[in-house]
Order: C-alpha cells, then structure tokens, then sequence
C-alpha cells in the first residue's frame, strides 16, 4: 500500500465520513472511492463496511488503521528530525532582565545568535522587566536574567557574566576627587533611577538600604539616554553599570565614580525552571551568552 493509500484511511476513520475527509484531503469524490478501491484490491481485503452511510472500519481495516498511524506517525517525526538536520532546531525563547541597561546588549547579541540558530524565535517581554522570576515561575518566561537570585526548588541558575556598578556625575561634581563614595554620601544628592521600586534598585538594595540612607530626592526616568542629558546638566547623579556608561564616558563632561571601598558589583545569571527540563535550544542560547558576552 502507498502512503496517500494509508493517509486516505486515516483521514476517512478520524473525519468520520468521506464527505470531511474529501475537504481534508482536498480531493474529488471519484478520486477518494478510486483510491479507496485501489486500497482494497491491494490488500485483497474490504477495509470498511458502509452502514447507515457511516464507513466502519472491517477487521482487516483495523489493522490497516493501525499500521497507517504507526507508519505516518514514525515520517512524521523523520520529516521533523530531518528539517532540523536542514535548517536547525526551531522554537520560541521568551525572556526579560530586571535591568533596563541590560537591553542594551541584549538585543546584539540576540540577533548574532538568531544568524546561527535562524528558526528559533526570541522575544523580548518587556513587562517582565521588574519581575522576572516572578513571570518565570508563572510560565510568561522561558528564560531571566537576573542579578537578584532567590532561593527556589523550581529555579536553576546559571551565571553569564560579573559587572561594577559606578555613580555617574558631572565632571564638575565634588565626587570627582574622591576615590570612592560611601552609603553616607548619597544623603545630599537627587538620585535618578530607572523605576520604581526601590527595592528593585541595586545600589539601593547593596548600600543604601543596608546603611539606613536615603536620597536627598528620587528622579524617575526609564531612559538612559535621558538620565545622562540630566547628570551632564548637573540635576542630579546616577548608578549604572561600568560598562554601559563607558560610551558617555569618552565624550567627555561625565565621570564614573567607584560606590564603595570594593566596588558595587554583581553576578548576572540566567534562570530557567528546572521543571519541565529545557529544551536544548534554551540550553544552547544561554551557553551562547556564557561564550559571548564580554563587558
């Protein structure tokens, strides 16, 4: 028996009538019977009985139904295996980071990884921003970075990479002399932040918080851009990441000022839910970021 034989008994069974499996199968009535006959005279066999207009399957159409399942399900996954052999594995990664400077290299090294792996889709959930493991643990997320891990079963880490939190003044500001600033030196500046809440802030959560200290006033402002046209204009200061203020940096009238005797650092990790395990595509993304993120 031919496929198109074993697809046409299999469309007649699940449809439920020659009638569905003629629109399935976008063939003509003759066609479908020729075919059906074929089928029967191949296989020396009536297939099915016709009772009350319903076509019910014999005992040797039984064994044809079934042997039509197992055959087309096994090219079925052939056919898969073999495309992803062609065109590589496809599927969908959806992530976020908890730190909104962090999606300025995100979104490069998504594109150079979506040239080697071009049927997998990535998708950026920006409202994840500020929650990510929470929207992990929901299923919203398939992957977070993060820098704030918290212990739980259903979580697995990885670490990407380590980074240095810096304050970013003008180059006229008093900062500028020091070697570093501590808790204490915060108390008399506007601080300007990418969102609410502070909580969520890392030199709020590592050294404000700790010390008791307050800013002198918040300033919300999601972008970064923005924040620095208001540092270089002397209304206030902010923390970034060393690395993500380097470009303001060269361009001169900013200065990055060292929080802390030891620095403010953190390690950045990439969370994924232990259960169900990751697809390899995942597991190859995140492996991607170990290998190719340099800051």
């Amino acid at each position: 028996m031919e496929i198109r034989q074993l697809k046409l008994i299999k469309a007649i069974v699940e449809e439920g009538s020659i009638t569905k499996a003629i629109d399935k199968l976008h063939l003509t009535q003759p066609a479908l019977s020729h075919q059906l006959r074929e089928a029967e005279y191949q296989l020396g066999a009536k297939i099915f009985h016709r009772i009350n207009k319903k076509m019910v399957l014999t005992k040797a159409g039984e064994k044809v139904y079934a042997l039509a399942n197992d055959i087309l399900s096994r090219m079925e996954d052939a056919e898969t295996q073999i495309q992803k052999l062609i065109y590589g594995e496809s599927g969908e990664i959806r992530l976020s980071t908890e730190c909104y400077t962090s999606y300025h290299w995100l979104p490069a090294l998504m594109k150079a990884f979506h040239l080697v792996y071009p049927n997998i889709d990535l998708h950026i959930v920006m409202e994840a921003t500020h929650h990510p493991l929470q929207k992990l643990l929901a299923g919203q997320l398939d992957v977070a970075i993060t820098s704030d891990p918290v212990k739980d079963q259903h979580i697995s880490y990885r670490e990407l990479f380590r980074d240095e939190m810096v304050a970013v003044v003008p180059d006229t500001h008093a900062w500028v002399k020091k070697k570093f600033v501590a808790a204490e030196d915060f108390a008399t500046q506007q601080l300007i932040i990418h969102s609410l809440p502070m909580e969520t802030v890392t030199v709020h959560q590592y050294l404000l918080a700790p010390a008791g200290v307050s800013p002198q006033k918040v300033i919300v402002l999601p972008l970064t851009e923005a924040a620095v046209e208001m540092v270089k204009a002397g209304m206030g200061i902010t923390v970034m990441a060393k690395w993500a203020v380097h470009p303001y940096l060269e361009k001169g009238m900013l200065k990055a000022v060292k929080i802390g005797r030891s620095g403010l650092k953190r390690t950045h990790y990439a969370a994924t839910l232990v259960h169900p395990q990751p697809p390899e595509y995942l597991q190859r993304f995140i492996e991607f970021l170990q290998s190719e993120i340099a800051l």
